[in-house]
């Protein structure tokens, strides 16, 4: 157990200035939209690194902030999404600072997080929000959340009934449980075991993480394995954390609270979610070959690449490696005739946030290609599965949307697509898939604005004008 920290809450003293901050107000939004029309390219070519992995980028600053001891992070994804959850440990007493391309934060120690002066502002950061809930929910203190006005439209009882049980009051909230909120822990947090109701990362971490400040053994229970960047780090900086698989696939995690957490190196691997994007539009524009070095590939986050290899796509993994932990591997993607295929509904945790940038590869495929178990698209940063369905509708594409389906027709060759304008819906994800679409349809594509794509990805503008690409 970390001495001197558990028992009453400490109020964390006002902060002066902030390196953080600077970056949000660097990154943040323009009052007015920024629309933004790509254009058909020419064949795509050149080597490119995207981000780091978004996941373990959230997680990064969470943990070293937390740990006892110092934590040094490359490849960190500098994104507005990430940066708010590291302006969050700030503002509950860790120290964060950027040195060159390293960040270096000096953790509390375990149980010592103090109680924040000011709300915590998330921003766009569902994964920042959801898992920091968990993370300071069970300590003995109030701590108030607020977001932007996508994030404030997002459902948070899938953390906040976890919590309850474990003795956190929800003090305010918003309808629905949602933001603004503010939570009340426990004088002495109860462990529970909890059954995901719902193939959710962000449910699982956030029961995880209450429970690192909670005596006893906490178990969750995951019937579809989900990303599990949580377990594998937890474990990397000293967690007593043990996973058993029974022969159904069901998961059983445990934690044990009130352990000591240490300060670790970590190199943060490139995010296959943002690689989507240039991956996809390689695959559609004619002539193209591109390689995307450093890709994070743990299996739980594959499901994509799966997908197309599947429609036909020629995807080869070059210098596959491990690092940290964690498996990466340079990607060498090349222009590839693409056949419609059905998508098993069990891929979809491994593949979650790609489904955008799948709908936009099947509009160019062969045949139809159906996508099944979509149900989690409805609460992401926006209606994702009615977003997508609009924005192929308004560029020619025929499709049939669901309850948690997508069903669609592709034009090989792009023959009669684009020269429609998509609403974004505040969404970095729809932005960016429909940039791509117009990469290699017939006509241009516009999205009504591009502003939002920083929380995530705040080079794609930049990396794909490198490899070709015509955005305006």
């Amino acid at each position: 157990m970390e001495k001197g920290c558990y028992g009453s809450p400490r109020r964390q003293r006002p902060l002066p200035g902030s390196l953080l901050l600077f970056f949000l107000v660097a990154m943040s939004h323009s009052p007015l939209p920024q629309p933004a029309t790509a254009h058909r390219a020419e064949a795509l070519t050149g080597r490119v690194r995207v981000p780091g992995d978004k996941s373990i980028s959230h997680r990064s600053f969470m943990f070293g902030g937390l740990a006892s001891g110092e934590t040094r992070i490359t490849g960190l994804l500098e994104g507005e999404d990430v940066l708010r959850t590291g302006e969050a440990m700030k503002a509950m007493g860790a120290r964060i600072e950027r040195n060159g391309a390293e960040w270096v934060i000096q953790g509390t120690g375990n149980g010592c997080l103090l109680q924040p002066e000011a709300p915590l502002d998330f921003g766009n950061a569902g994964t920042g929000s959801r898992l920091t809930m968990g993370l300071v929910g069970t300590y003995d203190m109030e701590t108030t959340f607020i977001g932007d006005a996508s994030l404030s439209k997002r459902p948070m009882a899938r953390v906040l009934d976890p919590l309850r049980e474990m003795g956190v009051q929800v003090l305010n909230a918003a309808s629905g449980d949602r933001m603004p909120l503010t939570l009340r822990g426990p004088k002495h947090a109860a462990p529970i075991t909890y059954r995901v109701p719902m193939p959710s990362a962000q449910v699982k971490s956030a029961v995880l993480l209450a429970g690192l400040n909670t005596p006893g053994i906490t178990t969750v229970l995951e019937p579809v394995m989900t990303r599990d960047h949580t377990e594998k780090m937890l474990r990397g900086f000293g967690a007593n954390l043990e996973v058993e698989t029974d022969s159904t696939g069901l998961r059983t995690i445990r934690i044990e609270g009130e352990g000591k957490l240490t300060g670790q190196v970590i190199a943060v691997p490139g995010d296959p979610s943002s690689a989507a994007f240039p991956l996809v539009a390689a695959l559609l524009v004619p002539g193209s070959d591109i390689t995307i070095e450093n890709v994070l590939m743990n299996p739980t986050r594959t499901g994509l690449i799966l997908t197309l290899q599947d429609m036909g796509a020629d995807i080869e993994l070059l210098n596959p490696r491990s690092a940290g932990g964690e498996d990466v591997a340079d990607l060498r993607v090349r222009s590839s005739d693409l056949r419609g295929v059905s998508v098993p509904p069990e891929r979809a945790p491994s593949m979650i946030d790609e489904y955008p940038v799948l709908a936009v590869a099947a509009s160019f495929a062969e045949g139809t290609t159906v996508m099944d178990g979509l149900d989690e698209l409805r609460v992401k940063e926006s209606d994702r599965l009615a977003a997508v369905a609009a924005g192929l509708k308004a560029n020619g594409v025929e499709c049939t949307e669901g309850e948690a389906s997508l069903s669609v027709i592709g034009r090989p060759g792009g023959k009669g697509l684009g020269g429609g304008s998509v609403e974004t819906h505040l969404d970095h994800r729809i932005a960016m898939a429909f940039l791509v679409m117009g990469l290699a349809s017939e006509r241009p594509v516009t999205v009504d604005d591009r502003a939002m794509i920083a929380t995530s990805f705040p080079e794609f503008m930049d990396l794909m004008a490198g490899l070709g690409a015509v955005i305006e």
